[in-house]
């Protein structure tokens, strides 16, 4: 018989024994590259700490969103998810290419590792949203991205929002959202 303990906050689904609320999770595509140096940058930072705020004014999404952000310029995973009282927005710089073909995949990936987590555990979740937050144009292939945002749509697996702002290239933004 083992009676190894497991500690609270390990990936069997403990860290929702303190706050088995559904959950909303919430993934942010943040553009990184070089065309958002700048007053782009500094707006999309404060985009984030006016998210988080928005957030904590709220009681119950502070129980239920879940964020996780990642950002492309290259892509990388820059907090993983954590309920919104536990989000602390990270300070972007700006550098490199846009891949957000990659960026989309990816986000769709961890999105559906995260659902499988909380079916894993018993927790409920309401439709997670993905949010696409860009200046320009991608550097990289959309194709598969827009297959997987048209499935996810379709599937109501999570619902897509693309936001563009001054420069992005509304053209690839329409045709990637449904």
């Amino acid at each position: 018989m083992d009676l190894t303990q497991q500690p609270f906050g390990t990936p069997d689904g403990s860290e929702f024994v303190d706050n088995p609320e559904p959950r909303c999770p919430v993934v942010l595509l943040l553009d990184t590259s070089t065309s958002m140096h700048g007053d782009k940058i500094e707006a999309l930072n404060a985009g984030l700490m006016h998210f988080h705020e928005e957030l904590a004014a709220d009681r119950l999404a502070m129980k239920r969103v879940e964020v996780a952000t990642i950002t492309f310029g290259p892509v990388q995973d820059e907090t993983s998810f954590v309920t919104a009282d536990a989000f602390n927005p990270p300070t972007l710089t700006a550098g490199g290419n846009t891949p957000m073909g990659a960026a989309v995949v990816h986000g769709a990936d961890i999105l559906k590792a995260r659902k499988a987590h909380y079916r894993s555990a018993g927790v409920d979740f309401y439709r997670p949203w993905i949010f696409l937050i860009t200046d320009g144009a991608p550097t990289d292939s959309i194709a598969a991205a827009k297959a997987r945002v048209a499935e996810g749509e379709a599937g109501k697996e999570f619902m897509f929002f693309a936001v563009g702002v001054d420069g992005a290239d509304m053209e690839i933004l329409t045709d990637l959202s449904v």
